[in-house]
């Protein structure tokens, strides 16, 4: 489909299935190497992150162990910028790698939440695996350490990305082209 329609927006494709995957392969990749030898905990960011975390985790060779949270702060198209944690870490992870996995970081709100909540438990380390990064929205310093795409500050949908919920299920990503 080179266009979609969810409620009352329009997406056009943006980024194809067959790259999105080669881009995970590469990111599994480069996690495999950096932490040969090591049992990492990957922390998946829910309800995004869902399918960018299955995607990847089956290409991860390593020793591992995997939790999920949920977290939010979007409401429709645009971010509240408050954080709402509806389901916990419940992992040990106090002098264990952590690896936060999201769909993506735009103003880097949740990712400065959940980095800081982590950093608490005394972990070993706290990296940070996201699909998409978007740098012109970025306003915080927490270093991104895997990132797939960099993209434009652009609303989009698809592999797990949402527009009040719906949309989730696309395997391609979708950017809207109807006005805000």
């Amino acid at each position: 489909m080179d266009t979609v329609t969810i409620k009352d927006k329009t997406f056009k494709i943006f980024i194809a299935s067959e790259k999105i995957q080669q881009t995970i392969s590469e990111l599994a990749l480069q996690i495999n190497k950096d932490y040969k030898g090591k049992a990492p905990i990957f922390l998946s960011v829910m309800n995004g992150a869902f399918l960018f975390t299955a995607d990847l985790f089956k290409q991860i060779s390593l020793e591992c162990e995997i939790a999920f949270i949920k977290v939010s702060s979007y409401q429709g198209i645009s971010t509240t910028g408050k954080i709402k944690t509806t389901i916990g870490l419940d992992n040990y992870v106090s002098g264990r790698d952590v690896i936060i996995l999201e769909d993506i970081v735009d103003t880097g709100i949740t990712i400065e939440y959940l980095f800081n909540d982590i950093k608490q438990y005394n972990p070993a380390s706290v990296k940070i695996a996201t699909l998409l990064f978007k740098p012109d929205a970025y306003k915080k310093d927490v270093k991104l350490d895997y990132v797939g795409f960099k993209i434009p500050n652009d609303f989009i949908v698809g592999y797990g990305l949402d527009y009040d919920q719906l949309g989730r299920n696309f395997k391609d990503i979708y950017k809207i082209i109807t006005p805000l």
